[in-house]
């Protein structure tokens, strides 16, 4: 099964690093530690990282895996 992506959404007691498809979820005091733990994951698959705002809007996207645009910057 390929890796999936990894999400950074706020949860009642702190923000969470959930990984798409599967019920787990690893509860951070702060969105500063979740995106921390997030982004060390979503390296570690070589997988995009989704950052969601208090509202749950997707706010910002980083890719740590094969990019397939081809894109110069």
């Amino acid at each position: 099964m390929p890796p999936k992506n990894v999400h950074v959404v706020p949860v009642d007691n702190g923000w969470a690093v959930e990984i798409e498809g599967r019920s787990e979820r690893h509860v951070h005091p702060t969105q500063e530690a979740a995106i921390a733990a997030g982004t060390e994951r979503a390296k570690r698959d070589q997988v995009e990282l989704l950052i969601h705002g208090r509202d749950g809007q997707i706010r910002e996207r980083n890719s740590f895996g094969h990019d397939p645009r081809d894109v110069k910057g």
